[in-house]
C-alpha cells in the first residue's frame, strides 16, 4: 500500500504573497537603511579576533577542566572580555582575553596574572598575542569571504537561471546579511570569526531556500503558458511553502536548543543563525520571488538551454 507523505500545510493553500510585495519591500528597505545607519553610527562589538588580545592554552593536571569555574575566576581579574572554552581533549582549555592598553608588556602581564591565578593545577602549553595588525587582517579577510561568497552565488544563479533570477537571489542575500549585521549592532552582541561563519552559513541556507522556490517558478513558467505572472509566482510560492516552513521550523528547533542549553562560546553563532533563518525564509518568499515580477522575467526560460531540453519542456506543457 502506498504511503502518502504528510503535508505540513493544506495542499491547496493559495495565499496571495505577491500582493504584499510593495509593503514588504518598503519595510525591508527601511530596515536595511536602519541597519546601515546603526552600523555607521555605533559599529559592531568586535570580539578578540578582530580587536586583538591574548590567547592562552592550558591543560588541567587533575582530569577534565571545569570551564565554568575557570571563567568565574578569570572574571575577577577585570581584564575586559574573556572567553574560556574547551579545546581538543576535556583537559584542554583555550582562554582568550581582549587587548590591553600598554603594548606587548601589558599582554605579557595578562599571561602572568592568569598563570598566578590558576596556579600549578594547570599546565601552560601556549601563549600568543594577537596584535592590531593581525586582527585587522582577520577583519579584512572575513569581509572578503562574505563578498566572495555572494559573488559566487551570483555566478551560480546566473549560470543556472536567467539574469532576473540571479539579481533577485543576490538582492535577497544582501538583504539577509545587512539585517543580520544591523541586529548585531543593535543588540551589542560580540561579532567575531564565528559570526562570519554564521553569515556564510546564512548565505548558503537562504540561497538553498531561494533556489527551491525558483525551480518551482521555472517549472510553472513552462507549465502555465497563459497564467498571469503574479498569479504564477503565488502558485509557485504556495506549492513550496510547506517545505519552506517545515525546513525552517526544524532548523530553528535545533538552533534554539543550542542557544538555550549551549555554552556561552556558541551563543553568538547560534543567535546569528536563528536570526538568519528567520530573515532568510522571509526574503525567499517576499523579496526574491516578487522581484522577478519587477525585473520582468519572461517565459523564454531556455534561451541558453539545449534544443532537446526545450522540446521536453514543450511536450511537458
Amino acid at each position: 500500500m502506498a504511503f502518502r507523505g504528510l503535508d505540513f500545510l493544506p495542499h491547496d493553500t493559495r495565499f496571495g504573497f505577491v500582493r504584499f510585495r510593495t509593503i514588504a519591500m518598503l519595510v525591508s528597505g527601511l530596515l536595511m537603511l536602519a541597519s546601515l545607519g546603526l552600523f555607521a553610527a555605533q559599529g559592531l562589538n568586535y570580539g578578540i579576533d578582530f580587536v586583538g588580545g591574548t590567547v592562552i592554552e592550558k591543560r588541567s593536571k587533575d582530569g577534565p577542566a571545569n570551564i565554568a569555574e575557570i571563567r568565574n575566576k578569570l572574571t575577577g581579574l577585570n581584564l575586559g572580555d574573556i572567553q574560556v572554552q574547551q579545546f581538543g581533549k576535556p583537559e584542554d582549555v583555550l582562554i582568550r582575553i581582549e587587548l590591553q592598553e600598554g603594548g606587548e608588556k601589558a599582554q605579557q602581564e595578562v599571561a602572568k596574572k592568569v598563570r598566578t591565578l590558576l596556579g600549578d593545577t594547570m599546565e601552560e602549553r601556549r601563549v600568543e598575542v594577537i596584535g592590531p595588525t593581525v586582527s585587522a587582517e582577520l577583519k579584512r579577510d572575513g569581509a572578503i569571504a562574505v563578498i566572495v561568497a555572494i559573488i559566487c552565488v551570483l555566478l551560480y544563479i546566473w549560470f543556472r537561471f536567467e539574469w532576473q533570477f540571479s539579481a533577485g537571489a543576490i538582492a535577497a542575500l544582501i538583504h539577509d546579511v545587512v539585517l543580520t549585521i544591523g541586529m548585531f549592532s543593535l543588540t551589542g552582541l560580540e561579532f567575531n570569526l564565528s559570526t562570519i561563519a554564521a553569515l556564510l552559513t546564512i548565505v548558503g541556507y537562504s540561497l538553498n531556500d531561494t533556489v527551491v522556490v525558483y525551480d518551482r517558478i521555472r517549472e510553472n513558467l513552462r507549465k502555465y503558458k497563459k497564467m498571469p505572472l503574479a498569479e504564477l509566482l503565488d502558485v509557485s510560492i504556495n506549492e513550496t511553502l510547506s517545505r519552506t516552513i517545515l525546513t525552517s521550523v526544524t532548523t530553528l528547533i535545533a538552533l534554539i536548543s543550542l542557544y538555550v542549553f549551549g555554552t556561552e562560546v556558541i551563543k553568538g553563532f547560534t543567535f546569528a543563525m536563528i536570526w538568519g533563518v528567520l530573515v532568510g525564509t522571509y526574503s525567499s518568499i517576499f523579496i526574491a520571488a516578487p522581484l522577478l515580477l519587477i525585473f520582468g522575467v519572461t517565459r523564454e526560460w531556455g534561451a541558453g538551454a539545449t534544443s532537446k531540453t526545450k522540446q521536453d519542456a514543450v511536450s511537458n506543457a
